[in-house]
């Protein structure tokens, strides 16, 4: 599809960024089963795209924003060489235009912003049954790193 563009996000996208939020929810749920079924928030979109320390990304089609990521510095863990990191979140794609490189473009953008920041580690978190979303940041250079294990009683 040509008439893709990627941007940074602006305060005027905020409602369509919190109904795309909802839909990436709508999505996680089956990998999480305690996720509340009704108001449920990830983020404070409004801080990503207002911040210094993050960049929000969003992809468009004939102006309809239909895929979204961000990238936050954040301070690493104390035994880390690094000292800050780049997490990478938000990462949205509706369902009629995945398979078309379109979350491969974002995190690019993302990843040559963190570095334009000095910032070389990068890091995310999926699901563990997720797998194409595993596949998808394989493809993108990404290894597993640590496991989060939880226990519902």
């Amino acid at each position: 599809m040509e008439n893709i563009t990627i941007r940074k996000a602006t305060i005027d996208d905020l409602g369509k960024l919190i109904e795309l939020e909802q839909k990436l929810i709508a999505a996680e749920r089956p990998f999480n089963s305690i996720l509340k079924t009704k108001d449920a928030v990830y983020y404070d979109i409004e801080n990503l795209i207002t911040s210094k320390s993050s960049y929000l990304a969003v992809a468009e089609v004939d102006g309809e924003i239909i895929a979204t990521g961000y990238a936050q510095i954040r301070e690493s863990k104390i035994a880390h060489r690094h000292d800050f990191h780049v997490y990478l979140g938000f990462m949205f794609v509706a369902q009629e235009f995945r398979g078309l490189g379109i979350n491969k473009r974002i995190m690019q953008t993302l990843i040559t912003w963190g570095k334009e920041q000095n910032l070389s580690d990068f890091y995310l978190d999926v699901y563990a049954t997720n797998e194409s979303a595993i596949k998808a940041y394989r493809k993108a250079g990404f290894a597993e790193s640590t496991y989060e294990m939880k226990l519902n009683l």
